[in-house]
């Protein structure tokens, strides 16, 4: 049986490293991806053990999951903003606090509103130069509008996406400036922004000034976020699975499908049932350029799993569903477990296990 083992000490460990960072600053613990793989519902349950009682989805599924699961109370934020009837009838059923990206989306959802003889709680994007959605920041006037036009929507907060590529960059940097002066620009005009939040997992952990009212923690619970030395966080989720088979192959022999292996001498093998359909060597996109090209090439050669706490090389390349092993000089047999990292993101074909 393959299992995908997610370790509770090692969340509760990134949480206290977040809510460090945090320094008072609300912390929306985002759920997207079905909770980054281990289960939107199952990791809200360790937030909110922690004492966190706000979260991020961007599909209604997860808002029903989290509801369905009795999270009855707690604040639940899309963040995603749409004009799909259907869609925000179930966002309105749900209590789900919605987002405006623009005068379309926000006339949508007070239409709906409207017709319930109800109020719909929204926060408001904007975009300062990521170009995922939002109200423009040069075009404060229209972001206006929904502040003064908007009177079945209860607009409790604010908040903008950073690109936040590196330690403290001056491209973050501009983007807050620009989300400042829209702020600016709303309390001139006599309204209140309730709930700023611009900081996702980078900028949480790296950029001080981008840590305002909130925050939001996403692919730092699991330690899998873009990582920098001494950062403090630790890395979530690993496989298990048992060894199908163990054998020796002569020299010559060939393994592998796509650009098969030659062995140069016999060679002890053992198949682990897992491949890169089952997310195996899957990463999330890090870095572009020669040098993130290069820097992957040399841990594709050091590509492993420990069997029995042995390190045993990956021979070749990923297979679909299988992947061979050279267990040369390792004590090992048919169905003794092999440990191997895995992003649950990408995990598939795994019985979730909290240890």
């Amino acid at each position: 049986m393959r299992r995908l083992v997610v370790e509770r000490a090692a969340i509760k460990h990134n949480l206290a490293v977040i809510k460090e960072r945090a320094a008072g600053a609300a912390i929306y613990g985002v759920l997207t991806g079905d909770g980054g793989g281990i289960g939107a519902a199952a990791l809200a349950r360790l937030l909110r053990d922690e004492g966190i009682g706000h979260f991020a989805v961007s599909e209604v599924s997860e808002a029903e999951a989290l509801r369905g699961a009795g999270f009855v109370d707690e604040e639940i934020l899309m963040l995603r903003s749409t004009t799909h009837r259907e869609t925000l009838e179930r966002l309105v059923d749900l209590n789900v606090v919605c987002t405006i990206s623009s005068v379309d989306t926000g006339m949508a959802l007070n239409a709906l509103a409207e017709n319930r003889s109800t109020v719909a709680e929204a926060h408001i994007q904007v975009d300062t130069g990521m170009g995922f959605g939002g109200f423009l920041a040069g075009e404060p006037e229209k972001l206006l509008l929904a502040y003064r036009s908007l009177p079945n929507v209860a607009l409790s907060g604010i908040y903008t996406q950073l690109h936040a590529a590196q330690v403290n960059d001056p491209a973050c940097r501009q983007q807050l400036e620009q989300f400042q002066q829209i702020l600016e620009a709303i309390h001139t005009a006599g309204f209140e922004t309730g709930m700023v939040h611009a900081a996702g997992s980078f900028a949480l952990l790296h950029n001080e000034e981008a840590r305002l009212d909130g925050v939001r923690a996403g692919s730092a619970i699991l330690g899998r976020c873009r990582r920098t030395r001494g950062d403090g966080l630790k890395t979530v989720g690993y496989g298990e699975a048992p060894l199908t088979e163990v054998r020796w192959l002569p020299k010559g022999h060939t393994v592998g499908t796509d650009r098969p292996l030659v062995l140069k001498k016999p060679t002890r093998v053992a198949v682990l049932p897992v491949g890169y359909q089952n997310g195996l060597t899957l990463v999330r996109p890090r870095e572009e350029g020669l040098w993130a090209m290069l820097r992957q090439w040399r841990a594709t050669r050091r590509r492993s799993v420990r069997i029995n706490g042995q390190r045993a090389q990956i021979l070749g390349r990923v297979g679909a569903n299988e992947t061979i092993l050279n267990v040369t000089g390792l004590k090992c047999s048919c169905g003794d477990l092999a440990v191997f990292d895995i992003d649950p993101l990408f995990a598939r074909g795994f019985e979730r296990e909290f240890r």
